[in-house]
């Protein structure tokens, strides 16, 4: 997230506020809840699987079957249980479930070793035919599928407000983890497609049914111990995470401002943990995976694709400092780069076999950010961390997010429509005014605020004494020896009309006018006010003060 800087806490959702608008971003926090839900409930009906697994029942058996729609019908009360379990550690400590992710990913580790080498140890070359089995078509709708497996990442940036050096510290660690796990499930998945045919892959519980059909039964109930202990570590850290982002977006009054409260005694959002662990188990009580599976890929493209777009106006574009031309240049190319992507999802989406509008759009998507990087300065560098090689990787990224989703099916973009729709109807019904309301509020208190800040140190100022008085001292902070007036000179007047320094609007120095200059070190033409001192401190090369002329 290259604007993490911007604040502590929020991911996606304070990012594309500050960058986009909120009426952008409450769409996208719909999205990201939407996220963490269905991906919650995904998670908690695979740990049921593998459960099935480690008590040689099939998933289903452990399920009840129902009479209602398909896809909908088996009900999974195991999944509920371990979400409520998980939510309730979330609730209890924040150090707690860290503890507890630690133990975990230890005992994974030694399981995904376990696993690659006594799985290549039964590979066989001949089960990698054919190589693609599903073409192309089918590597892109597997990855559209599976791209929610990176909602974990977004989760991390949540916790900055926990972090000690946010700015440095994220990035490191989104970086790290994402290059260790992209290398571990490649390994996983190269290990997987040796060991069985990919026809005999089993959809539920693919690495345990893999070792029994190579007649290691002895090592089904190993993996998939490990497998309920990894699941069990991911739903652990969505409940953490999900509930900050409720929190965060509670904070800004689109949402009420209950789900913010932090429990006295945990310390811990309880109120927001409580309210997305129990969404998410209703959820997972009912729907099945496949289901799950595209609508979360569907809304994490969606989120990704907006915070794309976000760093390029971020890095291009700001109010009342980009020029018109500028403006009109970058909303022009950034226009070419979405407009183009979208046909390209589009035709992929609809035409299995087509060819033309790819040789036409991507030569369109690769002169507007050509002409962005060209024909439109940078407005923006990042102070600590930002993302490289701007406007081509976040141009690249709304290109391929825009393209993945063209290879989800059209219920889950019903699905999808039909969610934002209702968040929306929220949104112009309550949250827009609260958030308004709460934003001038907001002014309010700060102006205020200042006021005050302006009148007491206003009043903490020390009165100039005028020549009558005769002074031949300059008063010192407490515990200071003086300072003598040069010979000659028995007071330093105050300024015409005036017996008081007064303090400027939202500065720290006193400005002193240039025929009256007190000479102090070269280059220096005001005398800085140091905090809580109601003195003006002389600089030690000060020597002489000259008097003012006739």
């Amino acid at each position: 997230m290259s604007g993490l800087w911007l604040m502590d806490v929020g991911g996606s959702f304070a990012y594309l506020r500050v960058e986009l608008g909120d009426f952008i971003a409450f769409i996208g926090a719909g999205n990201i809840v939407l996220e963490y839900m269905v991906g919650g409930a995904a998670v908690a009906r695979g740990w049921t699987s593998y459960f099935a697994t480690l008590i040689n029942k099939e998933p289903s058996q452990v399920r009840i079957l129902t009479n209602l729609q398909t896809g909908y019908n088996q009900l999974d009360p195991i999944a509920v249980g371990i979400l409520l379990a998980t939510g309730a550690i979330a609730i209890w400590s924040t150090q707690g479930t860290s503890y507890l992710n630690w133990i975990a990913t230890l005992v994974n580790m030694l399981i995904i070793a376990f696993v690659i080498i006594a799985g290549l140890a039964h590979a066989k070359a001949e089960n990698y035919k054919p190589f693609l089995p599903y073409g192309v078509r089918g590597i892109f709708s597997a990855a559209s599928v599976l791209f929610f497996s990176y909602l974990g990442f977004d989760a991390v940036s949540t916790m900055a407000e926990e972090t000690k050096n946010p700015g440095r510290d994220i990035p490191i660690g989104l970086l790290g983890s994402m290059t260790i796990c992209m290398v571990v499930y490649v390994l996983m998945a190269l290990t997987l497609c040796l060991m069985v045919p990919t026809s005999e892959i089993s959809k539920d519980a693919a690495f345990s049914t893999a070792f029994q059909t190579v007649g290691m039964n002895w090592a089904k109930y190993v993996v998939a111990l490990g497998a309920l202990k990894g699941i069990t570590t991911v739903l652990l850290v969505s409940a953490v995470g999900q509930a900050r982002y409720l929190t965060h977006i509670a904070r800004t009054h689109l949402i009420p401002p209950w789900f913010a409260l932090v429990n006295k005694r945990t310390q811990t959002p309880a109120n927001a943990t409580a309210t997305m662990v129990l969404a998410t188990a209703i959820i997972a009580f009912f729907t099945e995976l496949d289901i799950l599976g595209n609508l979360l890929s569907l809304s994490s493209l969606f989120i990704f694709f907006l915070v794309a777009v976000g760093i390029l106006v971020r890095r291009y574009y700001i109010p009342g400092v980009t020029t018109r031309k500028n403006g009109i240049l970058f909303v022009t190319f950034l226009s070419i780069i979405i407009s183009s992507s979208i046909v390209i999802a589009a035709y992929w989406g609809l035409s299995a076999k087509g060819w033309i509008l790819y040789a036409v759009f991507v030569p369109v998507w690769f002169l507007g950010t050509l002409g962005l990087a060209v024909c439109v300065p940078q407005v923006r560098t990042p102070m600590i961390w930002g993302v490289p090689l701007v406007p081509w990787v976040p141009s690249l990224s709304v290109a391929l997010n825009m393209f993945l989703l063209g290879t989800l099916d059209k219920l889950s973009f019903i699905r999808f429509g039909i969610w934002t729709a209702v968040i929306l109807v929220y949104y112009f019904l309550f949250g827009l005014h609260a958030s308004y309301d709460t934003a001038i509020n907001q002014k309010r208190e700060f102006a205020q605020y200042k006021l005050e800040e302006a009148e007491e140190e206003g009043q903490n100022l020390k009165t100039v004494k005028p020549a009558t008085q005769l002074m031949n001292t300059i008063p010192t902070p407490q515990g200071m020896n003086t300072i003598p007036t040069p010979q000659g000179m028995n007071t330093i007047p105050a300024p015409q009309e005036m017996n008081t320094i007064p303090l400027p609007q939202e500065m720290n120095t006193i400005p002193v006018p240039q025929e009256n200059t007190v000479p102090v070190l070269q280059e220096m033409t005001t005398i800085p006010l140091a905090q809580e001192v109601d003195t003006i401190p002389v600089a030690q090369e000060l020597n002489t003060i000259p008097s003012p002329r006739p």
